[in-house]
């Protein structure tokens, strides 16, 4: 692989006598991983069923690494929303943020949504996420990846990071900002970001990230932390815009990351030093930078809609069926789709939504049916009618198809679809034949 010269003597510069190693690291194989999804299983049930080895990721508890023979992706545990395939060190922006059940979050440019699944399985089902992306199109990824993790408590918006700021000041307990760079801690699992770093390298970023940076921080409620990272290794990217945010920004500072692995290098600037540098020579992993940040002061929890909502009619006899926690907050119908919403500040806010809290499913005429993410979104006993297939349950693959399955169990009507006790999708039950009613973006290819 062939580096260009500027970047490779900005290296040299930056690691002094450690650029060998790193040039040495492109020799070797990038690292595979998952991130275990809390929200739907332990860790410790999850190592007891995973159909492959894992090795622990040091930095992530919910990470480990799988082997080059492996193919977690076309596993019903993916399908079913068990993990999230993501690259180690990209684990490590959502692991450090220190977030508490009902925190009301922000992810400032989330696509395609993996550390937004992180920061939503830490929030449990509580407090409200925002997963934020200035591109509509790229948060159609987020979108499904977040519905397959069983997501019903997140607000997914394309808006300008501004004018999030204008519209909702001060209104976030914890932001994540995984700002646009250069990507240069990437370029040996993706050389094809060499030619664009050689067509945009720092300077073209670092003006951008502090604007972003600023508008993390006017998000920021007081007494708020903030998690600003890059895949990148330039300090005009890294500590150099942090240094400006604190400057612009006396009552933000940079604090310690409790439980800082040892592999882990500082800042490289006076009064960077609690930051993290991730190198590729040093770990098992890509590049990475994070840091995190404290603002001054305090600010009072904002309840959040927590009281079962009244659902159309249409949907009365469905719901019978469905556990009430899932029905929690003002339930809204627009152009046929039924939402549960749970921050009516956020969805009354004139940003650009991709979706609005937990889409229940659509009301046609004075029929109701029930949406794919309502499915994800519950647990198997969440469901009055469910039915239970093991994972080598030949029914599985067929259902994941989009098959019509045969099955005793279960009553006629709608039917949740369980892999063990994780749905999988809806289907309707006659007899001993369920319709498939799984959403066609979900199945297996």
């Amino acid at each position: 692989m062939k580096l260009p010269e500027r970047y490779t003597e900005q290296m040299k510069e930056l690691l002094g006598d450690a650029y060998e190693a790193y040039l040495a690291s492109f020799e070797e194989t990038p690292a595979n991983c998952i991130r275990v999804n809390t929200a739907k299983i332990s860790i410790e049930e999850f190592l007891q069923i995973a159909p492959f080895a894992l090795t622990p990721v040091p930095w992530c508890p919910s990470g480990f690494y799988y082997g080059e023979q492996d193919r977690p992706g076309t596993h019903p545990y993916y399908y079913a929303g068990l993990y999230y395939m993501q690259e180690a060190s990209a684990m490590i922006p959502a692991q450090i943020l220190p977030i508490a059940e009902g925190d009301i979050v922000l992810d400032a440019c989330c696509a395609p949504g993996g550390k937004s699944t992180a920061l939503a399985a830490r929030l449990n089902g509580t407090g409200v996420l925002m997963a934020n992306d200035i591109s509509a199109s790229r948060q159609n990824a987020t979108l499904k990846n977040m519905e397959r993790f069983g997501v019903r408590n997140a607000y997914i918006t394309a808006a300008d990071l501004n004018r999030i700021a204008d519209v909702l000041p001060e209104y976030f307990d914890k932001v994540l900002l995984d700002a646009p760079c250069s990507g240069e801690g990437m370029f040996r699992r993706d050389p094809s970001l060499i030619k664009a770093w050689e067509e945009k390298d720092s300077s073209f970023y670092a003006p951008l990230q502090k604007q972003l940076a600023d508008a993390a921080v006017r998000c920021l409620k007081p007494g708020g932390m903030l998690v600003y990272s890059t895949c990148t290794f330039s300090p005009q990217e890294d500590e150099e815009v942090l240094l400006d945010l604190c400057r612009s920004h006396p009552d933000m500072h940079i604090v310690p990351v409790p439980e800082r692995y040892e592999r882990f290098r500082p800042g490289v600037l006076p009064g960077t030093e609690d930051c993290l540098r991730l190198y590729p020579h040093e770990l098992h992993g890509e590049g990475h930078f994070a840091a995190l940040l404290r603002k001054d002061g305090t600010a009072e929890k904002i309840p959040l809609l927590t009281k079962p909502g009244a659902v159309p009619k249409q949907m009365r006899e469905f719901a019978s069926l469905l556990d009430s926690r899932l029905l929690r907050g003002v339930i809204t119908v627009r152009n046929e789709q039924v939402y549960v919403l749970h921050d009516k500040k956020i969805a009354d806010s004139g940003l650009r939504m991709v979706r609005s809290g937990l889409l229940l499913g659509s009301v046609r005429g004075e029929r109701f049916e029930p949406s794919q993410a309502l499915a994800f979104a519950c647990r198997a006993d969440d469901f009055a009618n469910t039915v239970r297939f093991a994972a080598d349950d030949p029914r599985v693959w067929k259902y994941l198809r989009g098959e019509t399955i045969t099955c005793e169990e279960g009553r006629d009507g709608w039917v949740l679809v369980c892999l063990d006790r994780w749905p999988l999708g809806f289907g309707k039950k006659q007899s001993k034949t369920i319709k498939n009613k799984i959403q066609k973006g979900y199945r297996m290819l």
